[in-house]
């Protein structure tokens, strides 16, 4: 609330920058969950607070457009705790998948959302605005905690057993064991921390992602069968437009085993129109290290697809 911070924010908005916040509590979530709401049914504040998970504050973001904050915890939360929490709440209520870690960042009221496709028709961009508050914890935020705790858990054992991407090869559960949602979600997640993916690439092709998880869960030793569900379960904005998803899982194992390890052609990895004077594509260069995944730098090419 300082105003010389105000003001510097304000500042940037006018200039075009977007304004985003979140609670700090060094390495560890400070008890609010973000519940991104881009994509929910209108009711879904309503559904929410009848089921004991209210928010402490919805925040429009633009028409037709929310993000909740739910505050399930008056200590800071360990950041799988946290995110295994996000994971649930955006599972149950629609909310977005790609927006549940531990950290996520929300906007902030009283600035504007500069994002080109939210602008009004007459071309201002809207306003951040708080459509509702109701301070202090969820009603169940408790069973929120010991639900989000078991699937922390029951992944940390499967994990043991299974995938272990900072340890090298392990040996895979038994086929009668189930991938449930919340274990594909973090197996997926796992492989995009290491790689850096929303560092490297924003937005990040996901079917480039897809493949890569692929590859790396294939060389490991994990089931094809197993791999079309961690990436059914686990990838954001799952299924993909305009495609089958069994015709999508399909086509992306036979291109994680076809797929060469060293060299190869460029590979179109944003979703957006490049920058003006910037590389045409990014090439990908074989893996460096220990690292599975392709090692992509700036290019002249022309991109392959």
């Amino acid at each position: 609330m300082h105003p010389a911070t105000i003001r510097f924010l304000r500042a940037r908005n006018r200039e075009g920058c977007d304004i985003y916040v979140h609670p700090y509590a060094q390495d560890h979530n400070a008890g609010y969950i973000l519940v991104d709401l881009d994509r929910a049914q209108p009711t879904v504040i309503a559904a929410m607070c009848a089921q004991g998970h209210e928010p402490c504050v919805v925040l429009q973001t633009s028409p037709g457009h929310l993000q909740a904050w739910v505050n399930v915890s008056s200590t800071p939360l360990p950041p799988d705790l946290a995110t295994a929490v996000g994971k649930h709440l955006a599972l149950t209520y629609g909310g977005d998948r790609a927006s549940t870690d531990w950290r996520h960042l929300g906007r902030l009221a009283g600035f504007t959302n500069q994002k080109p496709q939210r602008r009004t028709r007459d071309g201002c961009a809207p306003w951040v605005k708080v459509v509702y508050t109701h301070p202090g914890l969820a009603r169940h935020a408790d069973e929120l905690l010991q639900s989000a705790a078991a699937s922390v858990s029951e992944f940390a054992q499967s994990t043991h057993r299974g995938l272990c991407p900072d340890r090298g090869p392990c040996s895979q559960p038994d086929a009668a064991s189930a991938i449930t949602v919340t274990q594909a979600t973090a197996i997926y997640q796992t492989w995009m921390h290491r790689w850096q993916i929303a560092q490297r690439f924003a937005p990040p092709d996901w079917s480039i992602v897809d493949l890569w998880v692929a590859r790396a869960l294939l060389a490991q030793g994990w089931p094809p069968d197993r791999v079309q569900i961690i990436i059914r379960l686990g990838s954001p904005h799952f299924p993909r437009r305009h495609t089958h998803p069994d015709d999508y899982l399909r086509r992306t194992l036979a291109r994680a085993f076809a797929f060469p390890s060293p060299g190869g052609p460029c590979v179109w990895l944003m979703t957006g129109p490049p920058p003006p004077h910037g590389p045409t594509g990014l090439a990908r260069t074989p893996p460096v290290g220990s690292n599975p995944a392709p090692n992509a730098v700036a290019a002249g090419c022309k991109p392959s697809r």
